[in-house]
């Protein structure tokens, strides 16, 4: 819901008289601060050039659009009041795979529309370890940020035309990413984020003037990248943190995004704490042979046939399948043990897998869609070698939720009020199947909820809200970041969550009877 009060206000300014001869801008500046309730407030030359005409032909009324950083409010443009120009603002997701915008309406807080489109760094390097590796060579960082900011005013000017607005339109934009992603956004060398002892160069970047980023919209428009907490902890999170509103829970909650890494916030109101861990590899595109990412034709669901015992599958967008993704794999896990196609030990059972079971090269694979039904010509398999790696990685993403929650906050599971499942993963996942292969805990499924896009959605709530402006600062003071060391004790929890749904069946007892 829109506030009252947003970042675009209509206020009235003081008229000038022989008794009173404040000159222009600090009557605006005066008519702002009472207007805001605070002690300062900075505003443009651009604005102050023109401000004597514009004041007294708009018969001193003014629509202000303004915006903050970690300082104090700007004004960030001045516009006539009666004008039925738009205001608009963009909230961008800065994904490593994906880049995704949103259009605002500033004015109403409304969503417009969104586009999206795949972050053409991808074709440098697929993940952020190979991009600063690249970014080290002569040209390379300009190259990689050129990619990426090309992109994004490209996309921009095209939902503007789409929508029958102009890019000049837009005068905020808001942005959340990990902070490699930050960094390769803005241009700024991520080198040392990988190299012992893992130090960002900012952690806060601060409103900017869009312009000086190479963003193309209003020459007045400001921009404002979420801050990160640390080289594994960025601005993305923090969006979902705000996003999903786990900042001002009166019950312990807890937030999951699984990308290459899972990363895992759980706390309130009163306490936050943050972890990250390798969870996700099998999950992703390019380490399984078999794993890719969202789009038309892959596999997305797979479940039982009651009555055929017989597995089925559903693929975006119905059309004919070429390979799966991350909630399709985790589905077909599922789907195997609890048909006893699997083992506890999650390997292939040649008795009831049957003919859907056939060895190359030493290593057996299950046939989940024949050559005849497959869009790419050739069989859809899960390779032993597949599942063995979802195993690890069902495995590191219990073992991490197990040592922040119990080990870390003293928590038992059944004490979470919510468990929030965010990114584009989370979007998909059933919590079904995840807690079938001992991926996630066994409490109710009510306790789950999917976030869906939980980086743009914080990003989103920025431009709606000046509020959480606030909220995103104190986050990130608030929030005790956990290294998960790879000790004796966090190895041999990962061992007993190798089997399924783990070695300790107990703490799954909704399959006690399966």
């Amino acid at each position: 819901m829109m506030p009252k009060m947003g970042f675009v206000r209509t206020v009235s300014i003081e008229t000038p008289s022989l008794t009173n001869n404040t000159a222009d801008a600090q009557r605006l500046e005066k008519c702002l601060i009472d207007e805001l309730k605070t002690d300062h407030i900075r505003i443009p030359l651009s604005v102050i050039k023109k401000l004597p005409s514009n004041l007294r032909s708009w018969n001193f009324r003014a629509k202000t659009v303004l915006f903050k950083d970690r300082y104090s409010w700007i004004l960030v443009d001045l516009l006539n009041p009666v004008s039925n120009s738009p205001v608009l603002g963009m909230a961008i997701d800065i994904g490593t795979t994906r880049v995704v915008l949103s259009l605002i309406n500033l004015e109403t807080g409304q969503e417009i529309g969104q586009t999206s489109f795949d972050n053409p760094q991808s074709d440098i390097g697929p993940d952020v370890l190979a991009r600063i590796h690249y970014s080290r060579q002569d040209g390379g960082l300009e190259e990689l940020n050129h990619l990426v900011i090309a992109g994004v005013n490209k996309n921009i000017s095209d939902i503007c035309k789409g929508y029958g607005y102009k890019k000049e339109d837009i005068l905020l934009i808001t942005g959340a990413g990990n902070t490699i992603m930050t960094h390769l956004f803005l241009g700024i060398e991520p080198n040392q984020i990988i190299k012992e002892p893992y130090i960002p160069c900012v952690n806060i970047p601060d409103t900017q003037f869009a312009e000086n980023i190479g963003l193309e919209i209003n020459k007045n428009g400001r921009a404002f990248l979420f801050p990160n907490i640390g080289s594994y902890f960025g601005g993305d999170l923090i969006s979902g943190i705000l996003y999903s509103n786990l900042d001002q829970k009166e019950a312990p909650c807890i937030m999951v995004d699984v990308g290459t890494n899972a990363e895992i916030v759980v706390g309130s109101r009163d306490w936050l704490m943050a972890c990250a861990g390798a969870a996700g590899p099998a999950l992703e595109g390019g380490i399984s042979k078999m794993g890719m990412t969202a789009k038309p034709g892959v596999i997305d669901k797979v479940w039982i046939d009651s009555k055929t015992n017989h597995l089925k599958i559903h693929t975006i967008e119905e059309k004919s399948p070429i390979g799966i993704c991350g909630s399709g794999m985790i589905d077909l896990a599922a789907s195997l043990f609890l048909s006893k196609r699997i083992d506890i030990r999650g390997k292939f059972s040649e008795e009831t897998c049957k003919e859907q079971l056939l060895e190359k090269d030493g290593i057996k694979h299950f046939i989940l869609v024949s050559k005849d039904d497959s869009g790419i010509g050739d069989p859809i398999c899960l390779s032993q070698i597949d599942l063995n790696l979802l195993t690890s990685s069902k495995a590191a993403m219990y073992t991490i939720l197990e040592v922040i929650v119990k080990n870390t906050a003293g928590l038992e599971f059944e004490d979470l009020k919510k468990f929030y499942v965010a990114g584009t993963f989370g979007s998909f996942i059933n919590p079904v199947s995840a807690i079938s292969i001992g991926m996630l805990p066994d409490i109710p499924i009510e306790t789950f909820e999917v976030l869906g896009n939980s980086s743009l959605g914080g990003a989103q709530v920025l431009l709606k809200n000046p509020d959480a402006f606030e909220r995103i600062i104190k986050i990130r003071q608030s929030i005790t970041y956990i290294e998960l060391n790879v000790n004796q004790e966090f190895m041999n929890m990962f061992s007993g969550a190798k089997f399924y749904p783990h070695t300790d069946t107990s703490r799954f007892p909704s399959l006690n009877s399966v």
